[in-house]
């Protein structure tokens, strides 16, 4: 019986027909009355394809291809699928938002992509090899590369018209920024700023379980508060300590759920406050979850004006740790040190830990802000020292 698709394929190679007929895996044995193999093979080729495709004559493809197509096992599936999903990936890798706020490239769209190359290689690995490219699949990579295309554009449009979803760039589109000392870790994003009501937004990712979202929170909290923002509660309710199963246990911590906006920033929080270690927090936007798919790698993860973030702690917890749980005065002293812009009442300096990176992130805010450390100063009461050290961070970095 005559290999129709390995027929295909050496046609496809330039083979004449002489050497096609003489091909062992081509399966074509010529009876003697029929004189030279390759016009013999020619001539039940074309019958075949005429048979078969009488509407169409002249098109190509393997003779008894309508009757008898390609089943859909593994090697076709597998044709469809990994084209799709790899359409899907690239373009949910490079616009994070919004073709990858569904499902983002890195991991999850990634692992489906092996996983159905496997699959696909072992389709290839169960078919004989000159079955393996034929009319049939050629069309089955071109249906999956259009199907991934049509799926990723369906997924972006409804990201943008029903959600807002904003355009991000892909982490890899990310510059380290140059930094204060004892500043480290930021990193610009080149996308349109990140406002509600025309101010930037700070948001803040984390968990109160976490104890290098808990050392942060006091920085966080000093910016916030530095422009007429603040956090509501008892309390009870405003303070807590990182989990005691955790590294750094116990360290003392402002609550940051219930931030408040000011009339210079938007303040955003998605914070994970139950008593489960290592759960995440839910984000309530297409914008919050954008900017966690598209570059939270850890928390805490810190974002300003949708231009600036950073992932991980600002500072070590360590250098909390005389006021971990409860000792020497604990939250309480850590607060009224950093509220003060002095040593606590009870020993130690926790507004040194703190400060360069308040300073810092005010800073950013005043950048994202389109406003001069002078007038923030001015309109929020800023010390004399936060002010110069705000204007020094604003001018030698920022302006």
């Amino acid at each position: 019986m005559v290999d129709w698709d390995r027929v295909e394929e050496l046609r496809s190679r330039g083979w004449d027909w002489d050497r096609i007929a003489g091909d062992p895996k081509v399966g074509f044995h010529a009876d003697a009355s029929a004189g030279d193999p390759g016009r013999a093979l020619r001539a039940l080729y074309r019958r075949n394809r005429s048979r078969t495709r009488p509407t169409s004559p002249s098109a190509g493809g393997t003779p008894g291809a309508a009757a008898n197509p390609a089943p859909w096992g593994w090697l076709r599936v597998g044709y469809v699928a990994v084209p799709g999903v790899g359409v899907w990936f690239a373009l949910a890798y490079f616009l994070p938002s919004p073709v990858g706020v569904l499902l983002p490239a890195l991991p999850y769209l990634g692992l489906v992509l092996a996983g159905l190359a496997f699959a696909l290689a072992f389709g290839l690995w169960r078919t004989a090899p000159g079955r393996r490219w034929s009319s049939v699949y050629r069309k089955t990579v071109i249906g999956g590369v259009v199907l991934g295309l049509v799926v990723s554009g369906l997924i972006g449009l409804t990201g943008v018209v029903a959600f807002g979803c904003p355009y991000l760039p892909s982490a890899a589109s990310l510059t380290a920024m140059s930094e204060p000392a004892n500043v480290s870790g930021w990193e610009q994003v080149h996308a349109s700023p990140w406002q509600v009501d025309g101010k930037p937004v700070l948001f803040f990712y984390g968990a109160v379980w976490c104890p290098y979202c808990s050392a942060s929170s006091w920085a966080i909290w000093k910016a916030i508060s530095s422009f007429g923002g603040s956090v509501p509660g008892s309390a009870f309710s405003e303070y807590s300590s990182s989990a005691s199963a955790e590294p750094y246990k116990n360290t003392p911590e402002v609550v940051l759920e219930d931030a408040t906006s000011s009339a210079t920033v938007a303040v955003e929080v998605a914070e994970y406050t139950g008593g489960v270690d290592g759960a995440a927090p839910t984000t309530s936007s297409c914008y919050q979850q954008a900017y966690v798919a598209a570059y939270e790698t850890g928390i805490p993860f810190v974002v300003i004006g949708g231009q600036y973030l950073h992932v991980g702690s600002l500072y070590s917890p360590e250098d909390l740790a005389a006021w971990a749980d409860g000792a020497d005065g604990g939250d309480l002293a850590v607060k009224n040190s950093v509220h003060n812009e002095t040593a606590a009442p009870s020993g130690g300096d926790p507004w040194q830990t703190v400060q360069s990176q308040a300073w810092w992130l005010m800073a950013l805010l005043v950048k994202a802000a389109g406003a001069s450390p002078a007038f923030e100063a001015a309109t929020y009461g800023w010390s004399k020292s936060t002010q110069a050290s705000v204007t020094s961070d604003f001018t030698d970095f920022l302006s």
